[in-house]
């Protein structure tokens, strides 16, 4: 049966118009606008084809179930339509249901030591470990922001900017697949610093914040404290003999950021802009969704920050997602960057919410 897609005519217009744009070399004069059309253009592309897809299995089926009247072997081809024909206005319906607005979005992941000492900051390492491998394999860039090491080579705070190269759709984006990892993180297992053997139970932070172009967020620049001081290692040791760490202080929210990673003091300056646009775009996000409906702040609760999401137990080799119940015995794979599985648990879980709520 034809389902009413009318709404998709306006999409197919809309998709139409950025085309035109982007053909246009004007358009390519402004950075900044290219890209916004090319994202929006990616967003859309795929919503487009599998509308005309669906309206092409429309066509073929109507045709075959007429020739069927004179020859029934082909009403056998028109069943076979009809099941193609549903599955993709059933894709279709999914695609046309609100995204987050920052699923497109690159990300920076922050990944921050919490409960459990030494321990906690070897297994913030450990997760710093697994999401660059996991970048590696979806063809995603990678570059440590800043990173703040702990005495025994873990990372007390660790700051990675994810972005995928060229524009892709949202779905492939690293925003719409890594945002789920936003919480705490648990660990189980026995520590190198555990000389009886006994398993400890620590705990490492990670904020997946999605990363602001400059036209996303303005920042007075008057608003901005800028410290400048002396890099240093583990321990305080020095590792700097100039004054090029750097540590911003947006005075209207209190956000602070500090920056050493990078030899020059203008390179920290721009890592450490990066992540406060990020963290400003968060927490006007957080704002909106606060004063959203209920539906939409039970869709969020998913990447609570704050929320205990996941548990690594090494001794069983297992993994736990506590939100979607997902549960697996390859931890090692996991670690080594295989975080497919359990990404798409949650992904399929917040779909499957997303349309039940869709047209309330």
């Amino acid at each position: 049966m034809a389902q009413d897609f009318n709404k998709v005519d306006a999409i197919v217009t809309e998709l139409t118009g950025l085309e035109t744009k982007l053909s246009d070399p004007a358009t390519h004069g402004d950075p900044n606008e290219a890209r916004r059309i090319g994202k929006r253009h990616a967003e859309l592309k795929p919503v487009v084809a599998k509308y005309r897809e669906y309206l092409q299995l429309l066509d073929d089926e109507k045709v075959a179930r007429e020739m069927g009247e004179e020859d029934a072997a082909f009403l056998a081809e028109a069943e076979q339509m009809a099941i193609a024909r549903d599955l993709a206005a059933e894709k279709l319906q999914e695609m046309l249901i609100p995204r987050d607005p920052m699923d497109g979005n690159d990300v920076i992941l922050e990944i921050k030591a919490g409960a459990g000492g030494e321990e906690s900051a070897l297994f913030a390492g450990d997760l710093m470990r697994m999401y660059l491998k996991y970048a590696e394999k979806r063809g995603w860039a990678t570059q440590v922001l800043e990173a703040e090491e702990s005495d025994m080579g873990g990372y007390k705070d660790i700051a990675i900017a994810v972005k995928s190269k060229g524009v892709v759709p949202p779905e492939d984006a690293p925003f719409a697949n890594l945002k789920f990892e936003g919480g705490v993180h648990r660990v189980q297992r026995v520590p190198v610093t555990e000389s009886q053997g006994r398993i400890h139970t620590s705990a490492a932070g990670v904020l997946v914040l999605p990363e602001a172009e400059e036209v996303d967020v303005t920042i007075d620049p008057n608003d901005l404290r800028i410290d400048v001081f002396r890099s240093s290692g583990p321990g305080g040791q020095s590792v700097n003999t100039t004054d090029s760490a750097v540590r911003i202080t947006h005075m209207p929210t209190g956000i602070v950021v500090s920056c050493q990673n990078e030899k020059s003091q203008l390179q920290n300056k721009e890592s450490a802009m990066r992540i406060l646009r990020a963290r400003m775009l968060a927490a006007a996000q957080e704002a909106a969704n606060a004063a959203a409906s209920d539906v939409r702040k039970s869709q969020v609760r998913t990447v609570d920050r704050s929320e205990r999401i996941r548990t690594y137990n090494f001794p069983e080799n297992r993994l736990a997602d506590h939100r979607v119940g997902f549960k697996s015995n390859n931890l090692d794979a996991v670690m080594n960057g295989d975080l497919d599985p359990v990404i798409s648990a949650c992904i399929e879980a917040d779909t499957k919410e997303r349309l039940a709520t869709f047209g309330d």
